[in-house]
């Protein structure tokens, strides 16, 4: 198996997406699951989609799990 060297995406719990960015989105498009798309989850972000967010609550949730920095990517990296 090949290795390469692709910054924080090595470090172990480490995510390369940003906080911040995903922070943001959840606040202002939760209900449309952007921000789980921006960490890699298509299919979780396709059901916020399709349910808005949850009615709202689903959203809220996750951005306050993103603000408390528990949010993990795709890889269950934690976001940065």
């Amino acid at each position: 198996m090949e290795s390469h060297d692709t910054g924080f995406d090595d470090l172990e719990g480490v995510s390369d997406k940003n906080r911040l960015l995903a922070a943001l989105l959840a606040f202002c498009f939760g209900i449309f699951g952007a921000h789980r798309f921006y960490v890699g989850k298509p299919g979780t972000a396709i059901a916020q989609l399709l349910t808005f967010g949850g009615l709202g609550v689903w959203a809220f949730i996750d951005f306050l799990i993103i603000v408390f920095g528990e949010f993990t990517d795709s890889r269950g990296y934690k976001i940065t």
